[in-house]
């Protein structure tokens, strides 16, 4: 079974998610998309520690360039025939600052239990463009995952079962931080958010085009994950000192999954569902108890179809302007 691409860091919740897939079904055929050849074999090889007959290819693709998604989306297209799954994991927060004012005054109205569960209003990030002039959290965190999908549709369309797209968002996705006048967040500090809020939206609009085609798509929220991109929110020792405090938060707040191996929940348990069963207007969300039992809970998401629709034309005029940039990388 030719079954992945997910996007894996050497850390994470990509690598935990690669673990924790194999654990289900040793016989899958991994294929980790990485952002160089070093963190390309240092995954590889962390995934092979613990699962030393399986099988573990990689790709270099930098989803914040368009000519990388090109180059990467034809050479998986030489090597496979179908891909089963692809786990859209990619994302980055540059420059995360915490808003401290907007974090006091949700304790004094009594809602920081929810800012602290949903970062709403508390984290704030310096954007750029990158090279191909896209603001850089949008090409990273949604564009280049699109242009990845649209480049692979022929190894996931029209198969003999049903081919999935798993994409991590966050709860941190909010319809006050996205307009569609502005998608890629020109104007802003909280472009993290917004992309998010991009990503739930072409998800929903992908299944009403594809899923008679077979490719079935799905959002989860991995919850509050200690990686290497929370980690460069706060300086690693107060994190320390705020660990305690976040574990006994975890009784009343079940998103603090804290753990890689916690976050990958959501993505285990749809990687086990019938696609044609899921909601599509559902995000699904890896929890965690007070005690550590794992579970994942859907929730409806604050989705407008029109606009949906309308943002997907956006992209698909965005596409067409990026491959007549490169079109000497398509077949």
């Amino acid at each position: 079974r030719v079954s992945k691409v997910p996007w894996c860091r050497c850390s994470g919740v990509g690598l935990a998610l690669c673990r924790r897939l194999l654990d289900e079904d040793g016989r899958l055929h991994l294929c980790l998309a990485c952002r160089n050849a070093q963190r390309c074999g240092e995954a590889r090889e962390s995934v092979l520690e613990a699962h030393p007959a399986a099988q573990v290819s990689t790709v270099e693709v930098d989803l914040g360039s368009v000519v990388s998604v090109l180059r990467a989306a034809r050479e998986l297209r030489r090597r496979f025939q179908r891909l089963d799954f692809v786990f859209l994991n990619a994302g980055i927060m540059p420059n995360p600052r915490v808003n401290f004012k907007a974090l006091w005054q949700g304790l004094l109205t009594g809602r920081v239990l929810h800012m602290l569960t949903t970062a709403e209003g508390v984290m704030t990030q310096t954007d750029r463009l990158n090279g191909d002039g896209l603001r850089e959290v949008f090409a990273t965190n949604l564009f280049g995952h699109f242009i990845l999908v649209r480049q692979l549709e022929s190894l996931l369309c029209g198969n003999e079962k049903p081919s999935r797209l798993i994409w991590t968002s966050s709860s941190n996705a909010r319809e006050s931080a996205f307009s569609l006048s502005d998608y890629q967040h020109t104007r802003g500090q909280e472009s993290y958010s917004s992309s998010k809020y991009a990503t739930d939206l072409t998800s929903v609009v992908l299944n009403r085009k594809l899923n008679k085609q077979g490719l079935y798509s799905s959002v989860v929220c991995p919850g509050l994950v200690m990686s290497n991109m929370t980690y460069r929110i706060l300086p690693v020792f107060v994190w320390k000192l705020l660990m305690p405090i976040m574990w006994l938060i975890r009784f009343f707040a079940k998103t603090y999954t804290l753990t890689p191996h916690n976050g990958a929940e959501a993505h285990v348990w749809l990687f086990k569902q019938k696609p044609e069963s899921l909601d599509a207007l559902a995000k699904y969300h890896s929890c965690t108890t007070g005690l550590g039992k794992n579970y994942v809970e859907p929730r409806k998401m604050d989705i407008d179809e029109e606009t949906a629709g309308k943002f997907y034309e956006k992209l698909l005029e965005l596409e067409k302007q990026a491959l007549e940039r490169y079109d000497d990388l398509l077949d």
